[in-house]
């Protein structure tokens, strides 16, 4: 049994979707469409921009939707691969949660660019530069990462789990000073490593309640198609879409919630998923799921030669 799963933000790359672009005149169609919603030459700096730009939230949001929902229509158009068929799942790593609305039925791609615009950039707005971090923290437990968390808090600060990934691989965020604060409580814990990471805001943290609100009105304006037409697992509870009065709470509570990778793979190893298919930039999500069940295999598909190993495969 198969999962889909889209990758989040941290997995772009210059250059990333163009050979896609270059080869299939469906992901051509896809990326130009992106284009001319965002009123912007997105495909442009995805492919010979510059690295700093495309690392704004902003961008880089729409920027991985839009590979990965690209890779989703050559397979599905051009390769005959019926999605419904091949899995029982699927699943979106933070924005990449959009990324699996879309390639269901859910939105249409115009309406998810607009999104992802619209809460990229009220994320990337939602606390003063400087103000807020996010910290990395390697060969600590969930347990671990939330009495650091904890303990990091003074009066008026805030430090939460943001991302439970993968057994060792926990992140934290919050405001800066209680994410500094964490660094050296890390140490005396003596967990492995903490790496403050290099972003522009605390995502997935009560500071984000600003980004939150923008998106309640964001999300009012776009039309729901459809319930999607294979079961998506939501980030925030790590279970099932049943209708779609949960979907725009669920958004929403993402901004400032949670991402339960951890739970949300395990419970569909739990329901029999063997394998998992991640669509789009980078291979981040296929190794996290080595470190969560190292019986499950996984494979990227991003690159023409990969969606046509893919398909081979499945045709075997």
């Amino acid at each position: 049994m198969k999962a889909f799963v889209f990758p989040g933000q941290g997995s772009q790359y210059i250059g990333m979707g163009q050979a896609l672009y270059d080869t299939f005149s469906t992901a051509k169609e896809v990326f130009q469409e992106v284009d001319d919603v965002l009123s912007q030459k997105l495909s442009t700096l995805m492919f010979s921009g510059e690295e700093s730009d495309l690392k704004m939230t902003r961008n880089a949001q729409p920027a991985l939707m839009v590979v990965s929902v690209a890779a989703m229509r050559v397979l599905e158009k051009e390769m005959g691969v019926d999605v419904k068929s091949e899995a029982k799942f699927v699943a979106g790593h933070s924005l990449g949660e959009y990324s699996a609305l879309c390639a269901t039925g859910v939105y249409s791609l115009a309406a998810t660019t607009r999104l992802l615009r619209a809460r990229g950039k009220a994320m990337q707005e939602a606390v003063p530069a400087g103000k807020g971090g996010m910290l990395a923290l390697i060969g600590a437990s969930l347990e671990q990462a939330e009495e650091v968390a904890c303990q990091s808090i003074q009066e008026g600060s805030a430090c939460e789990v943001a991302n439970d990934n993968a057994p060792g691989q926990v992140v934290l965020s919050g405001h800066l000073e209680a994410i500094e604060r964490a660094v050296e409580l890390a140490k005396k814990m003596g967990i492995k490593r903490a790496v403050i990471l290099p972003v522009s805001a605390p995502f997935h943290s009560t500071l984000m309640k600003p980004a939150a609100q923008k998106m309640q009105e964001a999300l009012k304006g776009e039309e729901i198609l459809g319930m999607p037409n294979v079961s998506l697992i939501s980030n925030v509870t790590a279970t099932p879409l049943e209708t779609k009065e949960q979907l725009h709470p669920r958004l929403i509570d993402q901004i400032t919630g949670r991402v339960r990778w951890v739970e949300s793979m395990t419970y569909i190893v739990e329901q029999g998923v063997s394998e998992i298919i991640e669509v789009g930039a980078g291979k981040v999500l296929t190794g996290l799921m080595r470190r969560i069940n190292k019986d499950v295999t996984g494979v990227n598909v991003e690159t023409p030669g990969q969606l046509e190993a893919f398909c081979k495969k499945i045709a075997a």
